[in-house]
């Protein structure tokens, strides 16, 4: 799936991408029905396909067990009250962007150089701004830049009778490849002021860990 975006400025594009290096910004969207009480706070992960149990989700599972330890849960093996399931997915959206040949503040491309200004193919120079007075319009580049969906879902409920108890939804879209990278932000931005507000949707930034 391809789509087709222009820039109108690469300020405006750098400044949007720029901050996707050390901060995830996530719609997360939470529901639930969470007791004002709940003495028993054990919980089991629910038992997946073989096909799907692999190491990347054991890892993310780790993730989890560490926001709910941070919650005062506890995991057990044995009659736990609670059962916690979690999918994830990573889509690849392939975006061509168009961008004007001067791009001052776009320093990963050829049109970088002669300090924004290029040369025409008949000789001369012209300016990226248009001007009714300097010439014709510039041209434009495209390039093909990814942009990675990623969704995580986690839901609690009841072990005995199933009634769910808490159902999280997190979105982000980023140029980083890497989803382990991510990952610890989108499982800390589920669990933000758990259990968060019963059909309520936020947008909620976390740090990404360097080391992830």
């Amino acid at each position: 799936m391809k789509r087709l975006m222009i820039a109108a400025a690469a300020v405006s594009a750098t400044l949007l991408l720029g901050g996707c290096a050390t901060t995830i910004r996530s719609d997360v969207t939470t529901f639930n029905q969470w007791p004002a009480q709940l003495p028993d706070k054990s919980y089991a992960f629910a038992p997946v396909a073989q096909q799907y149990n692999t190491l990347e989700l054991q890892s993310y599972e780790n993730l989890v067990r560490g926001q709910m330890t941070r919650l005062g849960f506890h995991e057990s093996n044995q009659s736990p009250a609670l059962q916690v399931s979690m999918r994830f997915r990573t889509v690849d959206v392939p975006t061509q962007v168009a961008y004007p040949a001067f791009a001052p503040m776009y320093p990963y491309s050829p049109r970088f150089a002669y300090m924004g200004w290029r040369r025409r193919y008949w000789g001369g120079w012209y300016s990226p701004f248009y001007d009714p007075l300097w010439g014709p319009m510039p041209a434009y580049e495209l390039e093909t830049e990814h942009r990675y969906h990623r969704e995580l879902e986690l839901s609690i409920q009841q072990a005995g009778d199933g009634k769910r108890l808490f159902d999280v939804t997190v979105r982000n879209i980023s140029r980083n490849v890497s989803t382990p990278a991510v990952m610890p932000a989108l499982v800390q931005s589920a669990f933000h002021d758990f259990p968060g507000p019963n059909g309520g949707a936020r947008v909620i930034e976390m740090q990404q860990n360097p080391k992830s």
